[in-house]
């Protein structure tokens, strides 16, 4: 699993950036819809505000830029398309770096656009990209069916991202939340802080969305940081509820019911601490981790 990993390092400001232990991460909660151009300038004006509060590190949920029904006629490049750009300007504006969350990207192998999380770096520099691994394939007896895998071409990577500065990043995209072993490879490789930004639907995200996210924190002792969408998309009432959850499974920072933008401390000795309490990394039987079948 390993040979799948791609790890990115942000080496080109690391001569004048100082790795800090402290910072403040901002979460954008939005209710993106299917105008590109409204999206983006409600994106603008909260990585304004958020900049404003002191925020190292803003995260935007999946879809950031366009919710509708035609995710290829709105497919970029990156780097290179126009929220990119837009994106690029905002991180050298305001010194920040930029999780954003994902948009569709433009495949050229396969009609399917990718699911993609860019992160930006404070030169504006694309620092690292993911494609979603997960497509959201349900096909339920006598109920809904859904079968992303047919409008989005699943990614082969698993991306974490060391920027030198605001931690060591996890990346991944709404479901592939539910694959434990994902980010158990994400921590391992050293993660921090794991991001799952999301467009969650309201009858799971009431039952499972608050438990999945504190789970990924306990059991790698790691922060995870999860933007959310908020309002009715064309199939579905998205849950929002964008959380920021510490390594010891608390939620410290919660969105309430409409767009906006949340702040939490992430405090990496902290991390440190837990990790040395729990040692669920250090403690692993992987020499053993193998299911011996016996013969009937």
């Amino acid at each position: 699993l390993h040979r799948l990993i791609r790890r990115q390092r942000q080496m080109c400001i690391r001569d004048r950036s100082i790795p800090l232990n402290k910072f403040t991460v901002a979460v954008l909660q939005l209710d993106s819809q299917d105008d590109v151009q409204k999206n983006l300038d409600t994106v603008v004006s909260f990585i304004e505000e958020a900049a404003a509060r002191g925020a190292k590190l803003i995260t935007m949920p999946e879809s950031m830029n366009y919710v509708g029904l035609d995710n290829a006629g709105h497919a970029e490049e990156i780097p290179g398309g126009p929220t990119f750009q837009l994106m690029s300007e905002q991180a050298k504006k305001y010194g920040v770096w930029l999780h954003c969350g994902s948009i569709y990207e433009k495949n050229p192998n396969d009609p399917r656009p990718f699911n993609s999380t860019m992160v930006i770096d404070p030169r504006g520099n694309l620092a690292a990209k993911y494609h979603k691994i997960h497509p959201f394939d349900v096909v339920i007896p006598n109920g809904p069916v859904n079968r992303e895998s047919e409008r989005i071409c699943p990614g082969d990577e698993i991306v974490t991202v060391d920027t030198g500065e605001v931690g060591h990043l996890g990346l991944s995209i709404c479901y592939d939340m539910r694959f434990a072993e994902m980010y158990r490879i994400m921590a391992l490789e050293g993660a921090q802080i794991l991001l799952m930004p999301a467009d969650f639907t309201m009858p799971t995200g009431k039952d499972h969305w608050e438990t999945i996210l504190r789970t990924r924190a306990i059991e790698n002792g790691c922060y995870v940081v999860a933007p959310a969408q908020y309002g009715v998309k064309p199939k579905f009432q998205a849950y929002a509820n964008s959380l920021v959850v510490d390594p010891w499974g608390n939620v410290i920072a919660r969105a309430s019911n409409h767009p906006q933008v949340i702040t939490a401390e992430i405090d990496l000795d902290y991390l440190q601490q837990v990790r040395r309490q729990i040692f669920t990394l250090e403690n692993r039987r992987p020499d053993v981790y193998s299911l011996l079948r016996t013969k009937q």
